[in-house]
């Protein structure tokens, strides 16, 4: 497969008249034969959509297929482009598990197409104009694999020029149901998220259709009925900011409608409703008072009822993704 990639690249650069000459690897990429804790790597379902991406599919692709994850299967579905995105999508086919070019009824209607054809353990998907980490595949299926109570892992934002240079790493963050209720949903970053099929499937096995912009958001509400979801230190994917036709942009004012059109309390459990009722309590009445801020017994009650999981972190000495207890702050 590398001497494959290779030679795209250097077809690639000649075609564009750059003088590139890559060597070809010395040694193979090194890939465990099994996880960290000594299971078969889990079957991994990536799925991507597009309509008229010419110009970031490819970046997307290889971002996918070139991680050499050994039990990967990765399906494509576009919407009937006519730019040549096609032609991108046929020279990678034999390293695409399924793939079609048909007219959609939009970008979740798609992503509903490819979960429909995904037999993994584990799911994601990412559009195609972002693009997945280096090795984002064995790290995020090492914690599958060590830890069953862990449903959905959200790795740290990251943020892509049009360029695809990668520009921003944003900070660690802590993510609750808590935080959905009341309100902060800015942003649990979709192309970072992975989850068990186990979950989708108690969550529905479906993303939502009718919406167009917030489905993503409509199925973390779900997933979060049923799971916490456990945050990484660890970079998964980046999102890229493009200049021209970001509709995730361009349309916030119909996302956030959709955000408001789904988001029902009403149908909470009591203890949910009532944790909203003391957070609400303390972030009006107690934390406002600096006196008060300051004691810790207070703000670990109100930490509390949030109920962040661990985080979960790389220990360079044993070689493997831990759980850490998060002190009250985000660290």
């Amino acid at each position: 497969m590398n001497n494959s990639f290779t030679s795209e690249i250097k077809s690639q650069a000649l075609n564009n008249n750059i003088n590139y000459n890559f060597p070809k690897r010395t040694v193979n990429k090194a890939v465990p034969p099994l996880t960290p804790d000594g299971k078969p790597w889990p079957k991994i379902s990536i799925v991507t959509v597009s309509f008229n991406m010419k110009d970031y599919i490819e970046d997307t692709i290889l971002s996918v297929i070139s991680q050499q994850y050994p039990n990967l299967e990765y399906i494509v579905i576009d919407g009937g482009s006519k730019d040549g995105t096609v032609d991108i999508i046929k020279k990678y086919a034999p390293w695409i598990s399924y793939w079609i070019s048909e007219p959609d009824s939009g970008m979740y209607d798609a992503i509903q197409k490819g979960f429909k054809h995904a037999t993994g353990e584990i799911m994601a998907y990412i559009n195609s104009d972002d693009k997945y980490h280096y090795n984002a595949f064995f790290s995020a299926a090492s914690i599958f694999s060590t830890y069953e109570d862990v449903d959905w892992i959200l790795g740290r934002a990251s943020f892509y020029n049009d360029e695809g240079t990668i520009v921003d790493v944003k900070d660690f963050k802590k993510w609750s149901k808590m935080n959905y209720y009341l309100g902060d949903y800015k942003w649990i970053q979709q192309e970072s998220v992975f989850w068990r099929r186990s979950l989708w499937l108690k969550a529905g096995g479906r993303i939502n259709t009718s919406l167009k912009f917030a489905g993503d958001y409509e199925l973390w509400l779900r997933f979060f009925s049923f799971a916490k979801l456990y945050s990484t230190e660890t970079v998964f994917a980046g999102f890229r900011f493009r200049t021209k036709d970001q509709l995730s942009l361009e349309k916030i004012d119909l996302y956030l409608y959709e955000v408001d059109q789904v988001t029902n309390l009403d149908t909470l459990p009591r203890e949910d409703k009532y944790a909203i009722k003391k957070i609400k309590f303390f972030q009006k009445y107690l934390l406002r008072i600096p006196l008060i801020r300051r004691l810790k017994f207070l703000r670990r009650n109100f930490e509390r009822t949030f109920d962040y999981p661990p985080k979960i972190v790389y220990d360079f000495m044993q070689r493997k993704f831990l759980k850490i207890i998060r002190k009250l702050n985000n660290k």
